[in-house]
């Protein structure tokens, strides 16, 4: 029979689980104090980093309807609940891990799909979310530029062609 306190705690991790858009399982084995005080501090507001129990933590994972970390949970274990951007936090983990190697990214889940740890670096390599959009929204206006460039070429084309028109018809003497 499980005590309050590990109901309690299950509990709080599937809500994290349930309330972020992604979470990153990663080992930490190696790490000193100051180092993970740091890893918190670089994920920023949008990521809450904890040291959790592996059982306790499958179970909650399971609980949230997140089975595919099952086979990740073994050793010291860390997840990153994120619940912001994932690609800056995806990031801060990748940046942490180059300069710490003891940082390994296990696996983790992002919109309820799987994602191992290849797929986290690729998602690290992505540009921000602002940066896509500002992209996005340039490639918009460069499309309503060449549009209004097109629709304005059509009357004044047409101006041209009446206007010479005209100019031939009074060359050869007929009416305007």
């Amino acid at each position: 029979m499980p005590t309050p306190n590990k109901a309690a705690s299950v509990a709080e991790l599937k809500d994290a689980f349930q309330s972020s858009n992604a979470a990153v399982l990663t080992e930490y084995r190696g790490l000193t104090v100051a180092q993970l005080k740091t890893l918190r501090r670089s994920l920023g507001e949008n990521a809450q980093y904890a040291v959790v129990k592996n059982t306790l933590t499958k179970i909650a994972a399971n609980q949230a309807g997140i089975t595919a970390l099952d086979e990740h949970f073994a050793g010291p274990t860390a997840v990153a609940f994120i619940t912001g951007d994932p690609v800056e936090s995806a990031k801060s983990l990748r940046d942490f891990a180059k300069d710490n190697p003891n940082l390994i990214i296990k696996a983790g889940v992002l919109d309820g799909k799987a994602l191992s740890a290849d797929d986290i670096k690729k998602l690290a390599d992505l540009e921000s979310r602002e940066v896509l959009l500002s992209k996005l929204a340039g490639a918009f206006k460069g499309k309503q530029s060449q549009a209004a460039s097109l629709f304005q070429a059509l009357p004044s084309k047409f101006v041209r062609t009446a206007e010479a028109l005209r100019v031939k018809l009074a060359e050869q003497g007929g009416a305007e």
